[in-house]
């Protein structure tokens, strides 16, 4: 069915639905832009930490690695947890675990306390989009899902880009490494407490958005074009087992498509700092600023992705693979020889702008591959080779950069990407193919 045609026949939505689908879009905004501020909660400090305990830049890959290894097993996991005891639970217990971890990193005296604190935030990572996305696809109106996409994935940069900032901060204010992360510490449980406060507006079990008709049910499941009706196919769906999900072959594109613009993602914000400095000279300060400026123009990215995707929701390939691949194409001028190391650190940064289009579309992508009734145990499963992407990238490119080749940071970014392109073609052609078989069916 067409999206935009069911949109267009929908009554004008009241003021109560558009107030309810705002306090959950703003409150799952806010807690996964927490996630992800968590992801950086030791690589902004990495210089800090090689003086500190004599760390060298793959030692602090494989850190990096142990968090995502954490949150990629954990996500696949609590996909089926979400499913079964509901998503507000576990996103309070996640939030939790942040907490600990950054005490856990304050109280850090070399190596392996670093690792106990990373491998604590990959077990508070690894339920959020599990959790995000169950929570977004059952209370948000079908006609404000593609903003709802794109806000979460703005927050999500957002963290991304503040996390850095934060840490310097904080760092400059008390002058020790201790002070910094109990201030973080401190941070987790604010929002923690805020996501108690208002849990009412996380209640996932609750009924559907207002002006959500059997019709829009069945739409949002992808579904309702074999003509068997949405009960029977969400029956069908929620007793999908795990292992009969991995036998779903697009299941494995969206996996792979995270898994490639992830590893590219993974090596600007651990690497792309050191990597300016070594490859142009530009000042360590200054080039730290690459990551934020990235995160930023990721985020301005997401919020016009959520207007182009309202626009063109039949043609999500395109756009992704055009996004992208003009975000290679910049990564690439940024590591060649003809441009200064400032111009190259601006270029780096607007290189964010395509992942960020792509983004919402990308979520649009995997929601349409979902079956109805299995939005946690397919969200896991998925964003599970967005940690797997950042377990791997993180060593191998902290090994280039060690091996003196900083320009392969940002040559193997832009491989990874294209590998994307690719990735999102392939699940197109099969999710096409999937409802052209539904329909004749």
């Amino acid at each position: 069915m067409d999206s935009r045609r069911l949109n267009a026949a929908e009554p004008a939505p009241s003021g109560d639905g558009l107030r309810r689908d705002a306090q959950t879009i703003g409150l799952v905004g806010l807690v996964h832009g927490t996630s992800h501020f968590f992801h950086l909660l030791l690589p902004p400090l990495f210089p800090w930490f090689i003086r500190e305990f004599g760390l060298n830049y793959a030692e602090l890959g494989l850190v990096v690695s142990v968090f995502f290894v954490i949150s990629g097993v954990g996500q696949a996991l609590s996909g089926v947890l979400v499913d079964r005891v509901g998503a507000r639970p576990v996103l309070f217990a996640a939030l939790g675990c942040f907490v600990v971890a950054s005490l856990a990193a304050a109280s850090a005296h070399g190596y392996s306390g670093l690792l106990l604190a990373s491998a604590l935030a990959g077990l508070g990572n690894a339920p959020f989009h599990p959790v995000d996305f169950t929570i977004l696809n059952r209370r948000i109106a079908p006609s404000r899902l593609g903003h709802a996409y794109s806000v979460h994935g703005l927050c999500g940069n957002l963290g991304w880009a503040v996390s850095p900032l934060v840490s310097a901060g904080l760092l400059a204010l008390t002058g020790s490494l201790r002070a910094t992360y109990i201030g973080i510490a401190a941070l987790g449980l604010l929002v923690l407490a805020v996501a108690l406060l208002c849990r009412d507006w996380l209640d996932d079990r609750a009924s559907e958005p207002v002006g959500a008709t059997p019709a829009k049910v069945a739409e949002r499941g992808a579904s309702a074009a074999n003509g068997r009706g949405a009960g029977a196919t969400v029956a069908a769906a929620q007793s999908l087992s795990v292992w009969a999900l991995l036998r779903m072959p697009s299941v494995w594109l969206c996996f792979s498509f995270l898994f490639c613009s992830t590893s590219a993602l993974s090596a600007v914000q651990s690497f792309a700092a050191p990597a300016l400095h070594l490859l142009h000279g530009v000042d360590l300060k200054v080039a730290a600023m690459v990551v934020p400026g990235y995160m930023v123009c990721g985020a301005l990215g997401m919020v016009a992705g959520g207007f182009l995707l309202a626009r063109l929701d039949q043609r999500l390939e395109p756009l992704i693979a055009g996004a992208l691949a003009g975000s290679a194409a910049l990564l690439l001028l940024a590591a060649s020889g003809w441009v200064s190391g400032t111009t190259a650190l601006v270029i780096a940064s607007l290189a964010g702008l395509g992942t960020g289009l792509a983004g919402p579309s990308r979520d649009m992508l995997i929601r349409r591959a979902t079956p109805p009734g299995a939005t946690g145990r397919v969200y896991g499963l998925v964003y599970s080779g967005l940690d797997l992407g950042f377990a791997l990238a993180s060593p191998l490119f902290g090994r280039l950069l060690d091996a003196g080749q900083p320009a392969a940071v940002f040559q193997g970014s832009a491989l990874a990407l294209f590998a994307a392109v690719l990735s999102a073609a392939w699940v197109g052609r099969a999710g096409a193919a999937r409802r052209s078989a539904g329909a004749l069916a």
